[in-house]
């Protein structure tokens, strides 16, 4: 959108940027999957095709199923899309600051337009401070709800804010996901972790030269590597914060 709210502003486009990021996409010899795909590969089940490019979309903001979705489909490019069931369900609660969301009901259509749906919790909280109930809920809940509005089973997750530990992990594989996405602003690659896949953050001030340099494999580190010592002295931070104040969002 041209003018977001200014809390979701950094990690907005605008639509002449989305379509100018699409096209160095599609002109990139690329071939666009979904996380599916690339749970196969990780698993062993089946090879990619040359020169993957996944394409994910966090949260459920209202331009998803219109807009975004349609861009994405008069080009041909699939993608995966990560809902936060709290922000979209009726009567749900989140922390999400207040934006337009899409609805629930319309999660169908996004899957008709060519996007997977995955996971992205209930509330969008810091996973890596919550308790163990609270964490169990956050993954259980949101799994539930996404299956029982598409009718069949959710294997997908993204951590909110690409929050996680070795714990959030480890739970998110008992709780029935197949993979699950961080952030951690890296090219992935065979060798990622299949609870810890890296994405790379588009950011407002990104242009399409960033995009293309991404493409051909420059411009970023390439997971797996392991968390630094910020990474963590943040994250113990973070849980001293929670519990005080309890759980925080993830943003």
């Amino acid at each position: 959108m041209d003018d977001p709210p200014e809390w979701i502003a950094e990690f907005t486009v605008t639509p002449k940027q989305f379509a100018a990021h699409l096209d160095a996409i599609a002109d990139s010899g690329r071939t666009p999957v979904t996380i599916s795909a690339i749970a196969g590969h990780l698993a062993g089940r089946a090879p990619l095709p040359p020169r993957p490019v996944l394409l994910t979309f966090d949260d459920g903001f209202a331009d998803l199923p219109g807009p975004t979705a349609e861009t994405l489909a008069g080009r041909g490019l699939p993608a995966t899309a990560y809902l936060t069931t709290g922000a979209i369900a009726p009567g749900g609660r989140s922390l999400l600051p207040p934006a337009p969301m899409m609805t629930l009901d319309r999660a169908a259509e996004l899957e008709r337009s060519g996007m997977e749906i995955g996971s992205h919790t209930v509330t969008h909280a810091q996973l890596d401070t919550l308790s163990g109930k609270d964490l169990a809920y956050e993954l259980r809940t949101s799994k539930a709800v996404l299956e029982d509005a598409l009718g069949h089973e959710v294997r997908h997750l993204a951590y909110p804010h690409g929050y996680n530990s070795p714990r959030v992990r480890a739970m998110s594989a008992r709780a029935g996901y197949e993979t699950a996405t961080a952030v951690r602003h890296a090219l992935s690659s065979d060798h990622d972790e299949r609870y810890r896949i890296a994405r790379l953050i588009v950011r407002r001030t990104h242009t399409v030269a960033d995009v293309e340099g991404w493409l051909a494999g420059a411009g970023a580190r390439v997971a797996p590597y392991r968390d630094g010592p910020k990474t963590i002295a943040w994250r113990w931070y973070r849980r001293a914060r929670a519990v005080v104040h309890g759980p925080e969002f993830a943003g």
